[in-house]
C-alpha cells in the first residue's frame, strides 16, 4: 500500500521545498506555480486516478461472467497511466488489477511475460497483451457491453 504512494509524496515534498525557496526568494507566483505544477503531477502518479482495484481471482471470475478485459497495472508506470488517460471514462468498464497489492496478480503478469512484471497487461479472452494500443482495448471494452 505504502509503495504506491511514494512517488506522488516524493512530488508533493519536492514541489514544497521548491515553493518554500521560491516564496523567500521573493517569488510568489512562481512558488504557487511551481506547487501547483507538482501537486498535479503527484495526483497523476497516485493510486486515485485509476478505477478501484480488485484482486486477481475476483477479476478473473467478473471477466468470465461479463466479457470485460483484466488490466494489469502498477501505481507510478507511465505506460499505464497512458492507458488510462487514452481510456476515459471507458476505464471505468474493465476490471483493474494492482500487482503491488495482489502477489497473484503479479505472478499472472510475471507468467504472460517470460518472468517480468511488464504492466500494462491486458487479459481479452483468456489472451494476454501486453502494453496494448489504447485504441484496440477501447475497441474491446465496446464488444464486452
Amino acid at each position: 500500500m505504502t509503495r504506491a504512494w511514494i512517488l506522488p509524496i516524493l512530488l508533493v515534498l519536492c514541489g514544497s521545498a521548491l515553493a518554500a525557496g521560491l516564496t523567500l526568494s521573493g517569488a510568489p507566483g512562481a512558488a504557487a506555480a511551481n506547487l501547483l505544477v507538482f501537486v498535479l503531477l503527484a495526483g497523476v502518479n497516485s493510486p486515485l486516478i485509476f478505477p478501484r482495484s480488485v484482486g486477481t481471482l475476483e477479476a478473473q471470475r467478473r471477466s468470465a461472467v461479463d466479457g470485460r478485459p483484466v488490466v494489469f497495472w502498477r501505481p507510478g508506470c507511465k505506460y499505464c497511466i497512458r492507458l488510462r488517460m487514452r481510456l476515459g471514462r471507458s476505464a471505468q468498464q474493465a476490471h483493474w488489477v494492482n500487482i503491488w497489492r495482489d502477489p497473484a496478480g503479479a505472478a499472472a503478469v510475471r507468467a504472460a511475460n517470460d518472468g517480468n512484471e511488464t504492466v500494462p497487461t491486458v487479459i481479452v479472452t483468456g489472451q494476454p497483451h501486453t502494453n496494448p494500443d489504447p485504441a484496440w482495448l477501447c475497441e474491446q471494452l465496446s464488444r464486452s457491453t
